[in-house]
């Protein structure tokens, strides 16, 4: 929804002159700079409105005139608000209200699922999209980590998440076929997270995982997926799932909008990828 404002943004202080003319109002320890004010104002307008992530705030033309204030006054303000994780914007769309970071916790493949659920995201307003599903062969990286030789077949799975019809989490798994057979006839007639579908279907149930996060540059692919502008940060969580008896089962990837998320770690002293890789390989050749 588009905002009317109702209210001004009380003017600065006059400044105080010296006698010798010198502006001491500017110089007051602890004075409130303007392009504070104006994000105190942005915060003012969202609670009082009642604004819910997603809701379209005013232009920058229509707080400048609201607030009295310059245009460059009002983007620095926004600048500062989108650095909190108040507000994102999309050139050409305009200023809407971010959601407040989620806490998943990624030593569990696709647990921020059950995070959004109990944050009162209904499964009404979730869905996903099917990116690929495809056998080949696993890297090096992927054969230690799973403990599987070079010429087994692994299934490689990508989906994209979308909450209220806007792409929030890239992830990927990747799955020896062996302990999965048949994947690909479930997964289509399935919307559940994959590791629901592999208790439930194979009894690969993860008792154990292992993850590590990484501050990435997405790809142009990734970003694309995700609906990202050019340059967006993002959080990349590799990690292993291995049942009760520590045998491991499935390798998974979860790229998270950075602005988006906030994260609760958790874990065990034994691990299985540690030394962490200078550069990470876990690509699969598709069959020719």
């Amino acid at each position: 929804m588009v905002l009317e404002l109702g209210g001004e943004l009380p003017g600065p202080p006059e400044p105080r002159h010296s006698h010798r003319g010198a502006v001491t109002g500017q110089q007051r320890p602890g004075r409130v700079l303007l392009y504070e004010r104006v994000v105190q104002f942005v915060e003012q307008i969202i609670a009082d409105r009642g604004l819910q992530p997603g809701d379209l705030l005013p232009s920058y033309t229509e707080l400048a005139e609201r607030a009295g204030v310059s245009l460059i006054t009002v983007r620095r303000a926004l600048d500062e608000l989108e650095r909190a994780g108040r507000v994102r914007r999309h050139q050409g769309l305009g200023t809407f209200v971010a959601r407040q970071p989620s806490p998943p916790d990624p030593a569990r493949a696709d647990s921020l699922l059950g995070v959004l659920a109990t944050s009162g995201i209904s499964a009404a307003r979730r869905r996903s999209r099917i990116v690929s599903l495809q056998q080949g062969h696993p890297s090096d990286q992927l054969c230690h980590a799973l403990g599987v030789s070079g010429d087994s077949l692994v299934w490689r799975f990508r989906r994209v998440w979308l909450y209220d019809d806007e792409p929030a989490v890239l992830s990927s798994a990747v799955i020896p076929v062996a302990l999965a057979a048949g994947l690909d006839r479930l997964v289509d007639r399935h919307d559940a997270p994959l590791h629901e579908l592999l208790a439930t279907e194979y009894s690969l149930v993860d008792q154990y995982a292992e993850q590590c996060v990484q501050l990435a540059s997405p790809t142009g692919e990734e970003l694309e997926l995700l609906g990202l502008p050019p340059r967006s940060p993002a959080i990349r969580v590799r990690g292993l799932s291995a049942d009760a008896a520590g045998v491991p089962f499935g390798c998974y990837q979860q790229l998270f909008p950075a602005s988006r998320f906030a994260f609760a770690m958790a874990g065990r002293a034994v691990r299985r990828l540690v030394p962490v890789p200078s550069r990470w390989d876990w690509e699969v050749t598709p069959l020719s």
